[in-house]
């Protein structure tokens, strides 16, 4: 009975052994564990970048038994899975648990339309941008900010951000806003504006265009040159985010966005703006 309990012991230390050594060690060995299936971590909720449809087609992607993912996004993350080749997973989370379940392991890389910045480069790797886009704000179109040409102007009204994002930090450059709290979502914003609770939201072009699309109600803003938003936390443009240290993950999603060209973007951009479903 002791030699049994010895062999089962030893028999459980080897198991035990294999799962750590499959489990710890660096960041790229622990990505590689995945095989060759791509996570990619978006929100599935943040027009024309990416959305939930309940319809498939050409450019979406399953996400569990009823819905499917759509989007600038998804076309980006399909693309760079196929040039590395890699099978792609879409992962449906929210906003504020993407940077979590990448540090986790529950997803191998973020294609969410988030920007790098310092803070969040402390606990993740970019790419370099896969878009660049402008910075603008909503607003009803009805408003007497409808016609605006300067962020000064949004002086003593109320304008609101998406929680934990750039479009929330650069509000504090409107000299006497009223910086309300931001929403956790960006259609939450959305249904502030359109509710009257505030007079503007932050925007990225895109997003703005897709939104006022599809919303008569309301229109965006541009500002002239040099009375936009500015300065070093002003940056519009979108990477990919994987584990710190996953240099080879890194590298192999780098060399596949490199070989999408400019204009290819830009129309995948478009495409996914004229085709989002009313209402995003």
């Amino acid at each position: 009975m002791r030699n049994m309990k010895r062999v089962l012991a030893l028999l459980l230390a080897v198991v035990t052994l294999t799962a750590c050594s499959s489990g710890s060690g660096n960041a790229a060995s622990q990505s590689a564990s995945t095989g060759n299936v791509l996570r990619v971590g978006m929100e599935c909720n943040y027009a024309p970048f990416n959305w939930t449809t309940t319809e498939s087609g050409d450019t979406t992607v399953k996400i569990n038994s009823v819905d499917y993912a759509d989007g600038f996004d998804v076309v980006m993350a399909a693309r760079i899975a196929e040039e590395a080749g890699m099978e792609l997973e879409i992962v449906k989370l929210d906003w504020d648990s993407l940077i979590p379940a990448l540090q986790n392991n529950q997803i191998d890389a973020v294609i969410a339309g988030m920007t790098d910045t310092p803070e969040r480069r402390e606990n993740v790797d970019f790419t370099t941008p896969y878009y660049i886009s402008e910075e603008v704000v909503i607003v009803r179109a009805d408003s007497d900010v409808a016609n605006i040409t300067s962020i000064s102007e949004l002086s003593g009204r109320k304008v609101m951000g998406q929680l934990n994002t750039v479009y929330d930090d650069i509000i504090d450059q409107i000299d006497g806003v009223d910086h309300v709290a931001a929403a956790e979502t960006f259609p939450a914003a959305i249904q502030a504006l359109q509710g009257g609770a505030v007079d503007a939201v932050t925007s990225e072009l895109p997003v703005a265009i897709g939104v006022t699309s599809a919303n008569p109600d309301l229109a965006y803003v541009q500002f002239s040159e040099g009375n936009g938003f500015s300065g070093s936390e002003v940056d519009a443009s979108v990477s990919i985010a994987v584990r710190k240290g996953d240099t080879d993950l890194l590298n192999a999603l780098q060399a596949a966005l490199d070989t999408i060209s400019d204009d290819e973007r830009q129309e995948m951009m478009l495409d996914a703006t004229n085709r989002q479903p009313a209402g995003e």
